[in-house]
């Protein structure tokens, strides 16, 4: 299938490399369906959730651990079960990042990952219920040594 994104024009895309959201990411509960694409020199780390069905709708992604190592959500069991699995170790998550200029003024979502399932493929954005991470948490604080790029 054909798809126009946002950033990568036009792209070619199978049924099974769409994440399928139950409830679409907060603010666009109507998009449920998303291609997760990295872009390109970022190693993985860098990624966008792009929307099937709306090509202007695309959202900057990072890969969490890439910026802290030590980052460990746990979901609560409803979230769990919903996903199909019965430990958060079993997800593959994302934070959403807001891409400002500077891009060390740029700010990652701790607080709300995106998890996927890496076999089926389910998403659910989820809201972490610990103080231990924020919404907006500055991408300039995780400094060059960690990869912070964005």
């Amino acid at each position: 299938m054909k798809l126009q994104t946002k950033y990568f024009g036009q792209i070619d895309y199978e049924a099974g490399d769409v994440v399928t959201f139950s409830v679409g990411p907060f603010g666009f509960e109507e998009e449920r369906e998303f291609l997760l694409l990295p872009f390109d020199g970022s190693a993985g780390s860098l990624l966008c959730f792009q929307s099937v069905h709306t090509p202007g709708l695309a959202f900057v992604a990072m890969d969490p651990f890439s910026l802290l190592p030590g980052y460990a959500p746990v979901l609560q069991p409803q979230e769990l079960k919903e996903l199909g699995v019965t430990d958060s170790q079993e997800l593959g998550f994302y934070v959403l990042c807001v891409v400002k200029k500077p891009v060390s003024d740029s700010t990652v979502n701790l607080k709300c990952p995106v998890a996927i399932h890496p076999e089926t493929r389910k998403a659910r954005q989820v809201i972490l219920e610990t103080d231990a991470y924020e919404m907006r948490h500055p991408l300039a604080q995780f400094g060059k040594e960690e990869g912070a790029t964005c």
